[in-house]
């Protein structure tokens, strides 16, 4: 595939990155860290979502964060939802594209959405059913533990293309691969985005990957060079999954933004907005450790001069 020197990030930093936290971020807190990570360029964020609080007491106020940033210029809200009722919750509070997440491991959905995958299958129809969806809003589809469950270990490829050909036959037109856990390999990774992208070319496919065991940035690269062109991130690295055991964060986005302009594929984020983003997140988040390399180190003498 000739490649296409552009892609396209996607900042989940908002949800993912703060769902694990043993502590509520205020909602207005929540707001400014969106509003700021839009300025750097960003134009596609998942800001929360819309889970029974008592699964995830982070998320209560969903609806006052949509309500918060409403109209940011330039940017499509995005909100993770578990369920039919998560779904009309999420519509009527303004969002434009809802994400839909299922585990193709029976294990792992039932810790995270107490429902088996056939289930999860049923109440996606459910939500495609609903006035308006794929004409006034975008959905999403995620198949998470993609690339492995923390229950059962590593999965056959051949289940996850079943559970793609399946969300397709439903009606799903953007898939994200997730790496929930971090098990995916570049090897793997590359393999299965390849011939998913082959079988289902019409589609628009994410990936979503995780850091836990170093390989993030390496399986980003193998995603790349198979030919796909949309990444979820998270600001700072932050990230992992309450029902997971083991579950660390997400590829860092100011890793990722490094790794892709430095090889001359055009992100559309700026560093210097994209910094004071993550200085922000590391004002409303005292004692929480970031895994971003770049924070850590800087850029490179002469790269993005003053950005730091």
């Amino acid at each position: 595939m000739t490649p296409i020197e552009e892609v396209e990030i996607v900042e989940v930093g908002p949800r993912d990155g703060l769902q694990n936290l043993p502590f509520y971020v205020e909602t207005e807190k929540k707001v400014q860290l969106i509003r700021l990570l839009a300025e750097s360029g960003i134009q596609a964020m998942e800001a929360t979502s819309f889970v029974h609080p008592k699964a995830i007491p982070q998320f209560r106020d969903a609806a006052e964060t949509i309500a918060g940033v409403k109209g940011t210029p330039g940017l499509k809200i995005i909100a993770l939802v578990p369920n039919l009722l998560g779904a009309q919750r999420a519509l009527a509070a303004g969002v434009q594209e809802l994400s839909f997440v299922f585990s193709v491991s029976l294990s792992h959905n039932r810790n995270n959405v107490n429902k088996t995958p056939e289930e999860s299958l049923e109440e996606l129809k459910r939500i495609f059913d609903l006035p308006g969806m794929e004409t006034q809003w975008t959905l999403r589809v995620n198949l998470a533990t993609a690339f492995g469950c923390p229950f059962e270990g590593i999965l056959p490829d051949d289940l996850v293309y079943e559970y793609t050909d399946r969300v397709v036959r439903i009606g799903a037109k953007v898939i994200a691969l997730a790496d929930t856990v971090g098990y995916g390999n570049p090897a793997q990774v590359r393999r299965i985005v390849a011939a998913s992208l082959r079988q289902y070319p019409e589609r628009h496919f994410i990936i979503h990957l995780h850091n836990t065991r170093g390989l993030g940035l390496a399986n980003a690269l193998a995603a790349y060079e198979a030919g796909l062109r949309t990444f979820d991130s998270s600001i700072g690295g932050l990230g992992g999954c309450p029902y997971a055991p083991g579950a660390t964060g997400n590829i860092s986005t100011e890793d990722l933004v490094f790794m892709f302009e430095s090889m001359g594929v055009k992100t559309g984020i700026r560093f210097p907005q994209l910094f004071r983003a993550s200085n922000y997140l590391r004002e409303i988040l005292p004692g929480v450790e970031f895994s971003s390399g770049v924070l850590k180190a800087g850029l490179p003498k002469g790269m993005w001069d003053g950005a730091v």
